[in-house]
């Protein structure tokens, strides 16, 4: 049985629907909180909760005893540690709220998977752990990177608390450095979601940096390939980080046109200087020890993927 936190998020939702058709029981664990519209969580929920082989509990992930007492009856063999409190800004607007979601719930869940001697451990790390590294593309022998954001020094504590778990107590772990998700059922708080319903609306979007950032765009289906492969390979250490990244940036500007182009309407753009503190200019991950670890192959594009995502924005935001 395979037990999925933040089953009603973004990636959760996607992996969770992806092991569901191959059969695998899955329990999903989500508080559905209010970062962002709750109908959305619910509206993936609804499809994932068609699936006799799921069973979803709600629960605050703060909470050990009650977290311990619900999943205690099951025998877990994996877990994947998906949920957080996501995006930087946030962190900067509200910091203590993402460390408490970041960091308690981490510990709380890693210490039932040591209890419960599963066979393995994989949680979301992400690309902001490298801070605003000039050296690239990013990799993970780089051990000088300094996060630039609270919730990049959230993820990078997760890291090494788990670190100290797979040498102290042999849990196998695996750390996955995200670099820039997107697809449908996404995050209405990124970027390339915010910007389509900025469209939608007749609203104008603020572009920072004069347009000059860059991402390392991962399209969801490539993710979900990736998970499923950590979760399949054996390991060769107790713990391991990957960069899931495309292996190359786009421009901010590229994204914005790929949206006119498919929405068939234009932006009206507010360009500033400025860069929101906790942001970077630019991510670019090296992916060749995923390559090699996992056989990380991303297939979609940035104009394929964004295509994808607005077919289904059109279809589901009429």
């Amino acid at each position: 049985m395979i037990l999925i936190t933040g089953c009603a998020g973004f990636i959760g939702f996607h992996l969770a629907q992806k092991l569901l058709i191959e059969k695998k029981k899955v329990i999903g664990l989500d508080n559905i909180d209010n970062y962002y519209s709750r109908s959305k969580k619910y509206q993936r929920l609804s499809i994932i909760k068609k699936y006799k082989n799921f069973k979803f509990l709600k629960v605050d992930l703060n909470n050990y005893d009650k977290v311990n007492n619900l999943i205690k009856k099951y025998k877990i063999d994996l877990v994947i540690h998906l949920a957080a409190q996501p995006g930087v800004r946030i962190s900067i607007k509200n910091p203590h709220n993402t460390l408490k979601q970041n960091l308690i719930p981490f510990i709380n869940i890693l210490e039932i998977s040591r209890l419960k001697k599963v066979k393995k451990f994989i949680y979301a790390s992400s690309s902001s752990v490298y801070g605003d590294s000039k050296i690239y593309p990013f990799n993970e022998k780089d051990f000088q990177n300094v996060p630039v954001s609270v919730y990049g020094a959230t993820k990078l504590s997760n890291e090494i608390i788990a670190e100290s778990y797979s040498r102290n107590f042999n849990l196998k772990c695996v750390g996955l450095r995200f670099f820039t998700v997107y697809g449908p059922y996404g995050r209405p708080d990124m970027a390339y979601y915010s910007f389509l319903e900025n469209l939608k609306n007749n609203k104008s979007i603020k572009v920072f940096n004069k347009g000059k950032m860059m991402r390392d765009f991962t399209f969801i289906d490539d993710v979900i390939n990736g998970i499923m492969k950590v979760i399949q390979i054996k390991f060769k250490k107790n713990h391991d980080v990957l960069n899931i990244g495309k292996g190359k940036p786009d421009k901010l500007m590229d994204l914005i046109t790929l949206l006119e182009k498919y929405y068939k309407k234009k932006f009206t753009i507010k360009y500033t200087n400025n860069v929101p503190l906790g942001d970077i200019k630019k991510t670019y991950s090296n992916v060749s020890k995923a390559k090699k670890t996992i056989n990380w192959d991303p297939k979609t594009n940035l104009k394929n993927g964004i295509k994808k995502f607005v077919d289904w924005y059109k279809a589901n935001n009429a």
